[in-house]
């Protein structure tokens, strides 16, 4: 059986893409296919390399149940675009620093979380704007249009 190696990008990898992170990985584990999976997330700046997940961003998380206990932000590498099936950033500046940092994106690898919605777009930034409710409300249905892409194109068969 295939895994999905997904890696989940935004800036600076305490905010958004780790919330991408654990909240996919939490909705793999409660539809009982954890083992199809593989996600981690990165940063396409140096920025914040080391730092955990950022307070409000953990604390959004862990009102629904959800740990990030232990992640710690890591940047995005060129190596990635081989050790990963799907790489999904969450705005056109990620976008554009992810195809910088692959040297383009020849098998089609690179995306947006929103593009698998309704509302195609950015993830709403909370760093900028304060509101992690909004980021966590598009990063679920980012996350729930994902995997039910996956499935429906048969990535995991």
């Amino acid at each position: 059986m295939k895994q999905n190696r997904i890696l989940f990008v935004c800036h600076g990898n305490i905010c958004r893409s780790p919330m991408a992170e654990f909240v996919m990985k939490d909705m793999v584990a409660k539809a009982g296919m954890a083992d199809r999976y593989f996600i981690e997330s990165a940063a396409t700046s140096a920025e914040e390399i080391g730092n955990e997940v950022y307070p409000p961003a953990k604390q959004k998380l862990t009102e629904h149940g959800i740990s990030a206990k232990g992640k710690t932000a890591r940047q995005m590498t060129a190596d990635d675009y081989c050790r990963y099936d799907l790489i999904i950033g969450m705005d056109r500046w990620n976008m554009r620093d992810m195809k910088r940092t692959c040297g383009g994106d020849p098998y089609g690898k690179l995306h947006l979380l929103m593009d698998f919605t309704s509302r195609p777009g950015d993830v709403a930034d909370p760093w900028y704007t304060r509101d992690f409710g909004a980021t966590w409300r598009d990063v679920e249905e980012g996350c729930q249009g994902l995997m039910k892409w996956i499935e429906n194109n048969n990535q995991t068969k």
